[in-house]
Parts: C-alpha cells; structure tokens; sequence
C-alpha cells in the first residue's frame, strides 16, 4: 500500500501540480522513446549488414518491443493510482476515438479529452458518486441527485423568510436574530458542495479528540500530547477535493488543511472532511471561541468523552442539552475504553446513555433516529472501524448538511414559540384568536351609551308625539296649557343653563373604557409583543373618538324638519276641526238666542256644542292612542340610527386597525406552524 499524506487541500495548486507533472513524464516519455527507437534502428542497421537474410525476423521483434514497451507504459497513464509525492489522483487516461472524444467535449463545454478533463476538476475515485453533473463517455449528462434542501426543508426555510420579513416591525432584531442566522447559513450552505459532509470532532482537554482525528486519518496530522492545550487551532482533512469552498466558512487557513492516507480503507470516507476542533473547556477564551463558532457551521459533531469527564456539567449545559435537537447529526464516542477493566467500559457506557436521556439527548438505537453512541480506543484501534463505517454510511447518505439545517431550523422555532404562540386562553373566545360578535357588540353599546343613542331615541319619541299633539289635539286643551305654562314660567325664575362639563367628561371616559375593554378582549390569547402591538393599534385609533361622536350625536341624531305623518293623521285634524267648529256653531247659535236674533231652540244648540265638547277630548285621546306605535317606531329609527353610527365610527377607527394587527398576526402564525412543523406541535 503506497502512503501519501497532503499537505494542503488548495484544488489550483494541486491540478497545476498534477498537470505540470504530467507533463514532465511525457516529456521524459518521449524522450526515452525517441532514444530506444533510435538503438534499435542502429542494431538493425548493423544486423542488416552483417546478414541480410534476418531482416525480416530483426523487424518483427522491433515490432514486438515496440509494442510491449507502449504497454508498459500505458499502465502509468491509466492505472488505478500513481504517487506524485503530494496527491494520490486517479487519471483516466485512455485513449478514445475521435467521435467519442468530440460528443464528450461537447457535453462537457469543451473538446478536451473528458476522463482527463474530469479527474483534473475533482477527486472522484471510481464508483463515488459526484455531487455536480457529469458527462459519460458517450456523451450522455448524468443525472445529477436532488439537493437536501428541497422539499419540505425548502418550504420551511422560506415560511422562515416571509415570518422573519412579516415580524420586523413587531418584534425587536434581538429577537429575529437566531432566526436570521439560521437563514444565512442555510443559505450559505447551500451555495457549497452538497456531496460533503463536514463534521467536527469536539472533546474536553485530554479526551483523545487528535488521536482520534489521526486514526481516522490514517496518518500523524493533529499533533498529541501530554502538554495542555494541544490542539490550538481548528485543522481540516479532507478526503475528497473540492472542499475548499467549506473549509473558507469554517476559516480554516490553507496551512492547517491536510490530506489522510489513501489506501483501501478510504474509499468508504469518500466526501467527508474531519475537522479537529481545540478544547471546549480550554484555558484559553479564543479556543473556546473557536468552538462555539465551527459547532454552529458543521453539519455533524463528534463528541469525545474519556471515563473521567463524560459527565462534566460544561460539557451537558453548554453543548449536549442545548444542541438536543440535533441528535441526527451527532455522535457520542467513548474514547480511552482500554484503561476500564473487565465489563466497567459497558458500565459507564450504560451510564452516558442515561445522562444523555436526561439531557433530552434521543438516542438512535433499534432503527431509531437519533444520536450515535459508541465505546472505542483511539490509541488501539479497538471500536475505531464501527466509527468508520458509521461515519462512512453517514457521508455516503449526503443528508447531514439538510439534517443539520432543519434542526437548527427547529432550534429557531422553539425560540420564537413564545411570541408566536400563546399557551393560556381566556376569556370569551375559548382558544379562537379574533374579536367574538358579542365583543363586536358590546363595543358598539358602549359607544353608543356614551353617544347618548337611547336618550336622542327618547327625544324623537316625544318630539313625534308632541308634534302628533299640536295638530290632532283639542284647541281649548292646548289654549289652557299654553297658559299654565306661561303663569309658571312667570312665576318660577328660570334655572341658567350651565355647560355639560361632567356630561362630556363621563362621555369620554366611557369611551376609553369601551377601547380598553374591546382592545384587552382582542389581545387575549395572543402573545405578549402581538397582544401589545393590538392595543397599541387600539389607542392609536381611539385619538379624536369623542369628538367625532360628538359630531355624530348633532349630524346623525334627530333629523331636522318635521316628522313623517301617518296616513290617519289628516283624519284626526278634520274630525278635530269637525269638533271645534260644532262647539263654535252652537255657541253663536245660543247666543243669537239670547239676544232673540234666533228662534228659540235650546235643544239642537245645546247638543252640537255637547258634541263639540265631547268630541274633542275624544278625538285627542284616540289620536294620542294612535300615536303611540308611529312615535316609538321613528324614536327607534333615531337611535338606531345614531347607533349605526357611532358603531361605524368605532369599528373604522378602532376595529379596523385591530382587525389589521390580527389578521397580521394569523398570516405569522400560519408562517410559524409551516417553519415548526410536525416536531413542534402548535397549541
């Protein structure tokens, strides 16, 4: 097995490495050729003198050399692997016709030759799959595999774009910051290789993580030690080229990128780039720093543990219990299990399953998915292949960089579940977010108490029966009245009329009372930014209430001009003008008795004025009966009415704007259950 450690994973470099080494032996190819062509021309030559009749035999084995010699070459351009001193690459080197060559080129963009062209762009050893489109030798584009991130992931990344967008008015940036970084990175993410996966080897001081990080190598790269910290700097090993682009968001400079050992058991890490983090609980506060900033980058971790400080509170506070949602994208490996005696390595390997249960931490065991928990050493080798074709399988999937996003997108949705969703539901609505009909009513009742709607009612009501009074009552009634009145006003000083402070002060309490209680009856059952943002839209919309229902009470109250008139209303003022005129007639007519200018009669006078006097008061009495209904009808209509209007009013000034701020509300939490889906349950 031929070992070759890399230096540094820069692609340019390597590919002009590659290129200009390639060169160098074709070079030197042809050479050699030219000159073993040439020996072999002069032995012939000699031989020919010397016995021309075995030229023919001397031409067939130049023909056989010749041919054995391009053979033992062609395995140097087409072999399964060559060593460059810096790289192992696999070159396809072989010859193809001409139209293979050219169909090739096409489908590729160029007419280059595409096995070379194809092995020069990226690492690929045969049967791994890429993750970009290429072409086949007859020309044919592979298919290239969907992208993790479409799908649900895809929905519920943009459900958390238009939430964040929708919320930035209502919520403050502290708030909406966790939910834009998850957006970014996912976003950033995605602009790199998807048939990477990067994972991260993250332990306490002196838990093994570089000797780890070296055994999967396959070679010394990660230095260790006794002396703490050892690791003081991130360090990177990929496996596969065109990791760059990942190891630049992780900055990690290009002098701490290594290559592992090629051999026969790296083809199963094919795509995985190792990156061996310092110590999270290190003396040092920048590699600490470190820690915190590549564990919210890396699409998986590995935690390594010793028997001493697997249950290190740091380690389950800080790391394991905040990060329980990303169990998929996590392993756990007992490191150091050679220095247990007997069964104590199941033992304590039992106890770390327990304190990851506690720390909410799922494990995946019996198909389930979840966390990886393994017990192995490092220094030998004992439990380090079950990790190796864990993590292989794990790569090979390619679904860690979605797996890690969506947890993290879970992770920002529990956050923001407080200001989204509510627990606690009181009130009339019973768990329904909105203004109930009978909160909707009982605003416009308390609007229209302070606009006075039942005392103007009131007032149309008498004013309709006054007027009903004036031309359907009795003339001598109304005569007596008119002079009541005038002595009592005569003799009684009449009070000053005096501003209606109190009146307009209990009005416009009332009407502060009416928003508080319409905008507090909203704002139940929502969360608290959501709830303030209503009744921050309530006051806004109650400014300039009382005055414009002042307006209303003059505009919309009693309509100016006389009511409207029964149809038996002519009736009654006939029949009472009948009365009148009867009474009159009789009068005059006993007077023209008395003074002996009529005959005299005192029976048919005596009755018409009889009828007269009877007649009036009974015409009145009917009238004002049949008033009654016309009068409370139109006294309804008032109020009514000015009911119609305050409530208008309100609901524009008021309503509206709280309906605007609930309606903005349901399209968030409509976003929010999309984002959450089915592993945050909505309440």
């Amino acid at each position: 097995m031929t070992a070759v450690t890399a230096v540094t994973d820069h692609a340019d470099q390597s590919d002009h490495t590659d290129r200009a080494d390639r060169s160098d032996r074709a070079d030197r190819s042809d050479r050699a050729d030219r000159s073993e062509h040439a020996d072999r021309s002069e032995r012939a030559d000699r031989a020919d003198r010397a016995n021309p009749g075995d030229r023919s035999a001397q031409e067939a084995e130049q023909s056989r050399e010749s041919r054995e010699s391009r053979e033992s070459r062609e395995p140097r351009e087409s072999g399964p692997a060559w060593d460059d001193g810096l790289i192992a690459r696999r070159v396809a080197g072989v010859q193809r016709p001409s139209g293979a060559g050219t169909a090739a080129g096409t489908a590729t963009g160029s007419g280059t030759d595409v096995g070379i062209d194809t092995a020069l762009r990226s690492y690929a050893p045969s049967g791994t799959p890429s993750g970009n489109p290429t072409s086949t030798p007859t020309g044919t584009p592979s298919t290239t595999p969907t992208p993790p991130h479409e799908g649900p992931l895809h929905t519920r990344l943009d459900a958390l774009r238009e939430l964040v967008g929708l919320s930035r008015t209502r919520l403050d940036s502290g708030t909406l910051a966790e939910a834009g970084r998850v957006l970014d990175e996912a976003a950033a993410r995605r602009r790199l290789s998807e048939r990477h996966t990067v994972v991260a080897i993250a332990g306490a001081t002196g838990s093994g993580k570089s000797t780890l990080f070296n055994s999967l190598a396959g070679v010394m790269i990660s230095e260790t030690g006794v002396r703490r910290p050892t690791t003081a700097a991130p360090i990177g090993c990929s496996w596969t080229d065109g990791a760059a682009g990942l190891l630049d968001r992780l900055g990690i400079p290009g002098r701490l990128r290594r290559r592992p050992l090629q051999g026969a058991g790296a083809d199963e890490l094919q795509g995985l780039v190792l990156v061996d983090l310092p110590d999270h609980d290190s003396a040092v506060g920048e590699h600490r720093e470190h820690v915190d900033r590549i564990l919210a980058l890396v699409d998986a971790v590995i935690w390594v543990v010793d028997p001493e400080k697997y249950a290190d509170a740091m380690l389950h506070e800080r790391y394991l219990r905040p990060m329980a949602g990303h169990a998929e994208v996590t392993f756990v490996v007992l490191n150091q299990i050679d220095r247990l005696p007997g069964d104590a390595a199941d033992q304590v390997l039992d106890d770390l399953r327990r304190l990851l249960d506690e720390d909410g931490v799922a494990l995946g065991e019996h198909g389930e998915p979840g966390a990886t928990v393994l017990a192995i050493s490092a220094l030998t080798g004992e439990g380090v292949g079950e990790l190796r074709e864990a993590l292989g399988q794990f790569t090979q999937e390619r679904g860690a960089a979605a797996r890690r996003i969506s947890a993290d997108v879970d992770a920002a949705a529990e956050r923001l579940r407080p200001v989204y969703v509510n627990g606690t539901h009181s009130g009339r609505n019973r768990g329904r977010i909105g203004l109930s009909e009978e909160a909707r009513e009982e605003f416009a009742d308390r609007l229209a108490d302070a606009v006075g709607a039942t005392a103007a009612g009131d007032a149309a009501e008498r004013a309709w029966r006054r007027h009903a009074g004036k031309a359907c009552g009795d003339p001598w009634f109304r005569l007596w009245r008119w002079y009541e009145a005038r002595r009592y006003s005569q003799g009684v000083p009449t009070p000053v009329a005096l501003t209606p402070v109190d009146e307009e002060a209990t009005a416009r309490q009332r009407v502060e009372h009416a928003v508080r209680t319409v905008a507090d009856e909203a704002a139940t059952g929502l969360p608290v930014p959501w709830g303030q943002a209503v009744r921050e839209a309530a006051v806004r919309g109650a400014e300039g209430l009382p005055e414009a229902l002042d307006e209303l009470a003059v505009t919309a109250g009693v309509p100016s001009g006389r009511p409207p008139r029964p149809g038996w209303w002519p009736v009654a003022v006939l029949a009472q003008a009948a009365m009148t005129l009867l009474q009159i007639v009789g009068g005059i007519w006993l007077v023209g008795q008395i003074i002996g200018v009529a005959t005299p009669n005192l029976g048919v006078p005596a009755l018409l004025m009889l009828v007269g006097i009877v007649g009036g008061p009974c015409v009145e009495w009917a009238s004002r009966m049949a008033a009654r209904g016309p009068a409370r009808r139109y006294g309804h209509d008032a109020e009514r009415r000015l009911r119609e209007a305050a409530a208008g009013c309100g609901r524009a000034r008021v309503l509206d704007p709280v309906a605007a701020e609930l309606l903005r509300y349901r399209e968030v939490r409509e976003q929010y259950v999309r984002v959450a889906g089915a592993r945050s349950p909505i309440g």
